[in-house]
């Protein structure tokens, strides 16, 4: 794609960036296949290159419009159509981009930035815990948007007290010890059995995904440098040999802080090990799987129905992780089964997308348990799993099948 940046964005970094980003595309449209909103409302300007169009308009000194923003913010942000794309066109890192130079130039209506505040500042606040509770307290009267996000209370059981030579660093997220703290715990027992410890930095908090998807991309960047500051002295004597993430919302940022703070002199180098240190839980399985399989031996207390298994974007476009959870589990005795159909597409959380976009959210994620729960007996799998809490909590309010984070099913196999 030919480009010509207006003055103002020739000489910065972001601009230097998008430009490399542009010339990638060769306007094929193998991307609008995939793409979740181009199939839900078959408008150009709501799939991939209508929005690679909208953003190089405004990097050649075009005016952005309402209407403009209002397609970026359809946006998913899922990376589905960096999986189709045959030239590699990284659209998730261009969209960011113009998402921030619209951001500055078309100013919302107060509701939406009242909203869009909220969620930034409220999902990382200390106060989230306690509202949570009263939430669910009061769950009944909320509305519907915000009762849906609202789980029930959890018992996570016991963290396991076992010193090993081995250890990991867990980000404990900012929502999910409140909203899920039965995934950190299930996760800290499995790698405790395979004779890893877990260790948590208590003073690293949100990856920082939140902040810079609603572009707050500095507030996000300080994140990112809190975590980098709260897990270096571990990082950098050695003491840990990886740092896990079990929400791959949280994981495929953390992945990208070499990328995000490439142009910070002094945060770029550690930002960038920390990258590489980074890993998925389900990348760890293949080396868990012997000490995990001598235990479970004879004794996997599987449900007797398949469970259906969802692949988070985060995890199969982000990261391009595919196929090692359902394939390591069937290894030790579970039955997980991919939906036929679909099973690329976006569930339709998207972090605080189902808060901001409810309807193409509702629209995608019923799409999606419909495609899940296909082919089983009575349309009914024993659970259905998947490793973004995001995407648990959002799938589990359009359907009364228990959904879950596999780890949990994990833990629950292993004996006492």
């Amino acid at each position: 794609m030919q480009t010509q940046l207006a003055p103002q964005y020739r000489a910065t970094p972001e601009g230097q960036e998008a430009e490399a980003i542009l010339r990638k595309c060769v306007h094929c449209g193998f991307c609008t296949a995939t793409c979740p909103t181009y199939q839900l409302l078959g408008d150009e300007l709501d799939g991939p290159r209508g929005r690679i169009y909208l953003i190089k308009q405004v990097l050649e000194g075009g005016t952005p419009t309402r209407a403009t923003q209002q397609h970026l913010d359809r946006c998913l942000t899922c990376r589905n159509c960096e999986s189709t794309c045959p030239s590699g066109v990284q659209y998730g890192h261009l969209v960011d981009i113009g998402r921030k130079i619209v951001e500055e130039q078309v100013p919302r209506p107060f509701g939406e930035r009242a909203r869009r505040w909220a969620l930034k500042e409220g999902l990382n606040s200390p106060l989230f815990a306690p509202a949570l509770k009263l939430g669910q307290a009061v769950r009944g009267l909320l509305p519907e948007v915000l009762a849906e996000k609202v789980p029930q209370p959890q018992d996570a059981g016991r963290w396991p007290v076992r010193e090993h030579a081995r250890k990991v660093l867990l980000l404990a997220g900012c929502v999910q010890p409140a909203m899920m703290p039965r995934i950190n715990y299930a996760t800290a027992r499995v790698l405790d059995a395979a004779g890893i410890q877990t260790v948590i930095a208590p003073n690293a908090g949100c990856c920082g995904a939140v902040k810079f998807h609603l572009n707050d991309q500095e507030g996000g960047k300080a994140q990112m440098r809190a975590n980098i500051d709260a897990w270096w002295p571990q990082v950098d004597s050695g003491a840990v040999e990886a740092i896990v993430m079990n929400a791959s919302g949280c994981g495929v940022t953390v992945k990208e802080y070499g990328h995000l703070l490439k142009d910070d002199a002094q945060y770029a180098d550690k930002a960038a090990r920390i990258s590489a240190l980074t890993r998925d839980l389900s990348e760890l399985l293949p080396e868990l799987l012997p000490e995990l399989a001598e235990r479970l031996q004879g004794r996997v207390r599987a449900p007797a129905a398949p469970m259906a298994y969802h692949p988070p974007c985060t995890l199969q476009h982000g990261q391009k992780l595919r196929g090692g959870v359902e394939t390591h589990l069937a290894r030790l005795g579970f039955e997980l089964r991919v939906a036929r159909t679909e099973s690329h597409l976006c569930c339709g959380s998207a972090g605080t997308y189902s808060v901001l976009q409810p309807e193409l959210s509702h629209q995608l994620r019923d799409r999606k348990i419909g495609a899940l729960t296909e082919g089983f007996d009575a349309r009914r799998p024993a659970a259905i799993l998947s490793a973004n809490m995001g995407c648990i909590v959002h799938l589990q309010n359009g359907t009364d099948v228990p959904v879950r984070h596999w780890i949990e099913v994990l833990d629950e196999a292993l004996p006492a």
